[in-house]
């Protein structure tokens, strides 16, 4: 993967992602492992599904364009090779992610529900890219992503934030988020209070609740992904 080396933060103008064929050894030759982890992980959590997600297999970075190619494979395969430490050739998860920061500056980042596949973590709203984000002509709408994954997530509507054009990916084994700036023209508190108020509408929350991260050192107090910390890091120059 050309320029796509573990450990990298990169500026980039624009992401372009295509679903191509791909032969995922690791999903076809372990699969009676991938069923008996799914057992294990999805015990006790209905809502977790064994759908399809969009996956990672080659990828480059020329002048600020990030080009990848995505293949299609179960939720539960995609688990398994996380859980499992990344087996095999290079594949990375590479999702979009809503850099959500308020009026006075603030982060504001979601705190994941106790039902779901990472109880207890706090990040970006965001998702591993399935089926929905999938554009008729086989190319990956990651774009769309950020916002549909956020007002999913926080209830927030298109209408009530502004979302930049530019990206920042995060390069880590296994995974890139790639970071789009996304504002909502309240102050923290008030931003958090409203999209608490929403998600109490819905009738499975996938937060349970939305923390407010105003220095570095507050990461501190949380359960964040490496991914997260690095970014937060980044932005704050302290990396």
């Amino acid at each position: 993967m050309s320029g796509v080396e573990n450990g990298r933060i990169v500026a980039l103008s624009q992401v372009e992602a295509k679903i191509e064929p791909y032969d995922w050894v690791f999903a076809r030759e372990r699969e009676p492992e991938i069923a008996a982890h799914w057992a294990a992980i999805s015990a006790g959590k209905p809502a977790m599904f064994n759908g399809k997600v969009m996956l990672q297999h080659h990828a480059r970075i020329e002048d600020g364009v990030f080009r990848a190619g995505y293949f299609e494979t179960d939720y539960a395969a995609f688990m398994s090779w996380r859980d499992f430490g990344h087996p095999g050739p290079v594949v990375r998860n590479g999702f979009a992610m809503a850099a959500l920061r308020s009026a006075d500056g603030a982060f504001l980042l979601g705190k994941m529900g106790e039902h779901t596949a990472n109880p207890g973590k706090v990040y970006f709203a965001a998702g591993t890219p399935d089926r929905e984000d999938v554009r008729a002509d086989g190319s990956l709408d990651l774009a769309g992503s950020v916002t549909r994954e956020l007002c999913e997530e926080t209830g927030l509507t298109l209408d009530e934030i502004a979302v930049e054009e530019s990206w920042t990916a995060v390069i880590l084994e296994g995974r890139i988020a790639f970071m789009r700036p996304v504002s909502v023209p309240l102050p923290a508190e008030a931003a958090r209070a409203l999209m608490l108020s929403r998600m109490a509408e819905q009738d499975e929350p996938e937060l349970a609740d939305i923390v407010v991260i105003r220095s570095l050192a507050e990461c501190d107090s949380y359960d964040m992904p490496p991914f997260m910390r690095r970014y937060l890091a980044h932005i704050y120059g302290q990396d």
